[in-house]
C-alpha cells in the first residue's frame, strides 16, 4: 500500500489516479484544508477505483501515530502535504513553517521509529534554486536563499530528508523538483480547483475568462526578458503524476544509485506570462482581459528546467505540450462551471 499525503490536492489527486491505474493499493491522507472531499469521488470516476481515505492532520503526532499503527501494510510514501502559495507564505510565514516542516518531520519520525524499509518520494519545487545564475536549471545548479517562506520550507524539507537518509540506511528518497504544473486529467473528473482567489496564473486566467474576475493582473512588465514579463516552465500535471510512478518503481526495484536522489520535472522550455496569455486566447477563442501591474514580491525573473537527468536516468519525459495543457485546463474550468 502506498501512502499519499495531501492526496486530494491538485498534483496529489492526479498521482493517486496514476497509482490506482497501475495496480497499486493507495491510502490517501488529507486534512481538507486546501482541498475537498468531492475530489475523492473524482479520483474514483477517473480511475475506476476508490482509494482508502483518512481525514487527519499530519501536524498532530497522535494522528500520525494512529495512521502508522492502523496501516502496517504501508510500503511507500509520496509526500505532498504542504501549503503552496508563495504570496500567502510571505504574509503568513509561521503558518507555512508549522505546517510544511512539522508534517514532514512527524511522518519521518514514525518511519524511523518503526525502522521501516520504505521508499519516500518528496514533492519539492524549483523555488529552491532562487534566481538562477544560468539557464536552463540543472540538478547541479546551486540552491540559494529562497525568495519566499514557501520556497524555504522546500529547501528545509530537502535538508531534513538528506540528514534522515544519512542516519537511516533503510530510508531511500527521491526528491522531485517541480516547475509549473498546469492542466487537468483527460477524464475531466479532477483538475486544479483552488479555494479562494487563485495564486497561480492558469487558474486565474481561466476564471477570468469565465467572468469570475474583471481582469487578470500581470505582475511586472519591466523584467529583462523578451517581452518584459516573467518566464516559467509549464508542465502538464498528468506528466508530473506519471513521474511519481516511475520514481516509485525505481526505489521499489532498488535501481537507485544512491539513497537520496534529486530530479527536475519540467518541459525543458520557458514561456513568458504574455506568451501563455496568447496561447490561451488561441486555444479558447476568448479575448482575455488583463492589465499590467507592479512586480510581485517573491517572483524570480526566469526559470526553466534542464530535464536531461529525468529523461536519461528515470526514463521520464513530458508528453504534453503547453497548448494541450492549457486546453485541458480551459475544458476543466468550463466543466466545473457547468458550461459547454
Amino acid at each position: 500500500m502506498i501512502l499519499v499525503t495531501g492526496g486530494l490536492g491538485y498534483i496529489g489527486s492526479h498521482t493517486v489516479v496514476e497509482l490506482l491505474q497501475t495496480g497499486n493499493d493507495v491510502l490517501v491522507v488529507d486534512n481538507l484544508t486546501n482541498s475537498s472531499l468531492e475530489v475523492l469521488d473524482g479520483i474514483e470516476r477517473a480511475s475506476g477505483k476508490r482509494p482508502l481515505f483518512e481525514c487527519l492532520s499530519l501536524n498532530d503526532k497522535m494522528d500520525v501515530k494512529y495512521l502508522f499503527n492502523n496501516y502496517e501494510e504501508i510500503e511507500g510514501v509520496i509526500h505532498f502535504a504542504a501549503f503552496k502559495a508563495v504570496g500567502e507564505s510571505i504574509s503568513e510565514p509561521l503558518k507555512y513553517y508549522d505546517n510544511n516542516i512539522g508534517s514532514l518531520v512527524n511522518v519521518l519520525q514514525y518511519v524511523d521509529r518503526l525502522n521501516l524499509e520504505i521508499p519516500f518520494i518528496f514533492s519539492s519545487s524549483c523555488t529552491v534554486y532562487g534566481e538562477p545564475d544560468s539557464l536552463p536549471i540543472t540538478e547541479e545548479s546551486p540552491t540559494k536563499k529562497a525568495s519566499s517562506p514557501y520556497g524555504n520550507t522546500k529547501q528545509i524539507g530537502e535538508e531534513i530528508l538528506f540528514d534522515a537518509v544519512r542516519s537511516n540506511s533503510n530510508l531511500s528518497v527521491i526528491v522531485l523538483r517541480y516547475f509549473n504544473p498546469i492542466g487537468a486529467h483527460k477524464s475531466m473528473e479532477i483538475g486544479e480547483l483552488p479555494l479562494g482567489t487563485p495564486q497561480n496564473l492558469v487558474p486565474f486566467m481561466t476564471q477570468t475568462a469565465m467572468g469570475m474576475h474583471k481582469r487578470l493582473t500581470v505582475f511586472g512588465d519591466d523584467y529583462p526578458t523578451r517581452d518584459g514579463t516573467c518566464v516559467r516552465d509549464y508542465v502538464h500535471v498528468v506528466d508530473l503524476a506519471k513521474a511519481h510512478i516511475v520514481a516509485l518503481q525505481r526505489l521499489v526495484g532498488k535501481k537507485n544509485e544512491q539513497n537520496y536522489e534529486v530530479f527536475n520535472l519540467g518541459s525543458g522550455t520557458g514561456k513568458t506570462v504574455l506568451e501563455i496569455i496568447s496561447d490561451f486566447k488561441k486555444v479558447s477563442k476568448v479575448n482575455l482581459k488583463y492589465k499590467m501591474g507592479p512586480r510581485r514580491q517573491g517572483d524570480v525573473i526566469e526559470a526553466y528546467a534542464d530535464v536531461t537527468k529525468a529523461n536519461s536516468v528515470l526514463g521520464w519525459k513530458a508528453q504534453f505540450n503547453v497548448k494541450q495543457a492549457i486546453r485541458s485546463a480551459w475544458k476543466w474550468e468550463r466543466k466545473i462551471r457547468n458550461k459547454n
